[in-house]
């Protein structure tokens, strides 16, 4: 069942239809609501700097904060970042799966500034969550996906958590059900001499040490 406006934007179950729809949306300009491998993201073209303002509006986020960008093969991974042996090897073990990689900006890569901020590096993940996956490969971008919240709120769990947060400005949800409520995905930054641990999350440094070998690990 559709939703009228007064009580938000439509929730819709996973189907091909919708996913298509999702899409449509992320492509033309707007923002769609959608589970991630560990809470629900706010998803738009990463691609257009239009859209990536669009989410640092329905955010409220700091305009200095990067995003991660969603891609949905590696393929899509290496036109956005230059990938290094270790990375390779990351990817290789870890995606589909809640690791983002802090690559070196590939030349003519196609994610907007905006999404990295002056960074020296670009966040990059293949989302373990079929859902997710689906509307990259759909839309055929990379995507941002910041948790779908005002910022400073709770990250959402479910559907109509994002439509109370920031209903008013995505155009669609992606009902996936309640989201995993893990921690969120492990952040490695790969752009300087030593792999470097920003962010704990659910692929624990150890594992990522089986792989690459030691890395300098977050205070």
């Amino acid at each position: 069942m559709l939703p009228d406006a007064i009580t938000g934007p439509p929730c819709l179950e996973p189907t091909q239809e919708v996913i298509a729809q999702a899409a449509r949306v992320i492509k033309d300009g707007g923002l769609v609501g959608l589970p991630t491998d560990t809470v629900y993201g706010l998803a738009a073209d990463a691609t257009s700097d239009a859209a990536v303002e669009g989410v640092f509006r329905a955010k409220g986020r700091p305009a200095d904060m990067p995003l991660i960008a969603l891609i949905a093969t590696m393929a899509m991974a290496e036109a956005c970042g230059e990938f290094s042996a270790s990375a390779l090897a990351l990817a290789e073990e870890f995606w589909p799966g809640p690791l983002t990689l802090v690559l070196p900006r590939a030349v003519g890569s196609p994610l907007s500034p905006l999404v990295h901020q002056g960074a020296p590096g670009v966040s990059l993940r293949i989302p373990g969550n079929d859902t997710a996956r689906a509307v990259v490969e759909a839309a055929g971008r990379p995507l941002t996906a910041p948790s779908a919240n005002p910022s400073g709120a709770p990250s959402p769990l479910t559907a109509a958590e994002v439509a109370a947060g920031l209903g008013s400005h995505v155009a669609l949800i992606v009902d996936g059900g309640r989201a995993a409520d893990s921690l969120g995905s492990t952040l490695l930054d790969l752009t300087g001499e030593s792999a470097r641990l920003l962010r704990a999350g659910v692929v624990t440094a150890e594992a990522i040490e089986r792989v690459i070998g030691p890395i300098v690990r977050a205070d």
